[in-house]
């Protein structure tokens, strides 16, 4: 079964403290990628370079930044390959990145 991870949470410290996370994500996704379980993902750059699209008026509106006010954002995702959910919450239970971890079921065909 397919799943998104989708990580998110407030991207906050200096250069040594992330230096330090990113470590600890570059080898836990090196250990899910090289068994099998990750097949997608990336991390993304910060909200400040998003563009948002709204909907839903007279024209669409493109504004620049993040969708939402919120301290926390996306901060990439992953799309795993795994057998059930549980298998999907191991693989979580040891995400060293931010901290939040949404798990979604991908629609498969």
């Amino acid at each position: 079964m397919k799943y998104m991870l989708i990580f998110a949470g407030e991207h906050e410290g200096g250069e040594e403290k992330m230096a330090e996370v990113m470590a600890g994500v570059d080898t836990w996704w090196g250990k899910y990628s090289h068994s099998g379980a990750i097949v997608g993902g990336e991390r993304l750059q910060p909200p400040s370079r998003a563009t948002t699209v709204r909907l839903g008026g007279a024209a669409p509106t493109i504004v620049d930044g993040p969708f939402a006010e919120t301290k926390e954002s996306i901060g990439g995702f992953a799309i795993v390959d795994v057998p059930d959910l549980d298998a999907a919450l191991e693989m979580v239970k040891s995400w060293p990145g931010s901290p939040a971890v949404e798990i979604r079921p991908v629609w498969e065909d």
